[in-house]
């Protein structure tokens, strides 16, 4: 993932501390707080990763194989393939069954759509159709607007968004930057919490405005872009494990935390550290992961 990425130089200078809540992202928290435990999602943006031969999947493993494995160590995925091609039912059915019971994908929107959302109605049923089959696998979707769409345009998204099924859990990214100034970003977060649509968090050393902590749901869906294991990598983990604690304490319902990579090689890593401090800060037992170059015969995160 290069989107916020910057040179070695450059990175010793970022400055990774998250923004402190809202007051809404507060309310939005205690409204929904109940007793029931918050659930936890953890994952990559992709499962078809060659050099994780050896590291998550055993030798020769062929890549028909791969989706089984990556399935052994991590409860969800960020299915960034649908966003290049609308799937078919019977390949969702075929991922749904690779990957087993308990696992969540949160297929991002095709671009057919997120390109043009006047004239993506069409390609909207094609991919709810075929993301249907997915059944009670199906995670939050995932709508990632080109960074050109600017709040010039808030209307045409609003309207979307609410042409959209009401029971559809839906998370929208923006990348302009005028949508993180003043009354745009305000006048954002209160149309998707109105809607009953989330608002992606991404953490990403070059574009530090979309790590905005403005949850407008009880459900936070964060992706987080790391540095290769870069030492700041594990700082700003600490950070989120404590926000994250936070809004456990405040009503939190569910967690999808999903990890990137300039070079995905290293995800898993990062994504075992961070359940790790997770499960030390919030007094939970999400099961570590041990991949394969750590131990063999080692079980996996859901075995």
């Amino acid at each position: 993932m290069d989107f916020g990425r910057v040179s070695p130089v450059e990175l010793e200078n970022v400055v990774f501390s998250l923004p402190k809540d809202s007051v809404e992202t507060s309310r939005v928290l205690k409204a929904a707080k109940s007793k029931i435990k918050p659930v936890f999602y953890f994952g990559c943006a992709k499962w078809g990763r060659k050099d994780w031969i050896g590291k998550l999947y055993p030798p020769k493993t062929k890549e028909a194989d791969f989706l089984n494995w990556y399935a052994r160590y991590f409860n969800c995925l960020e299915l960034n393939a649908t966003f290049y091609k609308i799937p078919d039912e019977k390949t969702v059915a075929i991922w749904r069954e690779k990957a087993g019971s308990g696992f969540m994908f949160s297929p991002k929107i095709s671009s057919s759509i997120s390109m043009n959302l006047e004239k993506g109605k069409h390609y909207t049923d094609e991919f709810l159709k075929g993301i249907s089959a997915f059944g009670n696998s199906l995670g939050p979707c995932f709508l990632q607007m080109h960074p050109n769409f600017s709040p010039a345009k808030i209307d045409i998204l609003q309207s979307y968004l609410e042409w959209l099924p009401t029971d559809l859990e839906l998370f929208v990214e923006v990348r302009h930057p005028d949508w993180f100034a003043g009354d745009n970003f305000t006048n954002l977060s209160a149309m998707l919490q109105n809607a009953g649509k989330g608002f992606v968090i991404t953490d990403t050393a070059g574009r530090r405005d979309v790590c905005h902590m403005r949850l407008t749901t009880p459900t936070a869906f964060i992706r987080f872009v790391g540095n290769s294991l870069h030492k700041t990598d594990y700082k700003r983990i600490d950070d989120w494990v404590e926000r994250i604690d936070k809004w456990v304490n405040e009503g939190l319902t569910h967690l999808y935390f999903f990890m990137h990579q300039h070079d995905e090689l290293h995800s898993p890593e990062l994504i075992k550290y961070t359940i790790q401090r997770i499960n030390e800060r919030c007094g939970v037992d999400i099961p570590v992961p041990v991949y394969l170059y750590e131990k063999e015969g080692s079980r996996g995160l859901f075995d």
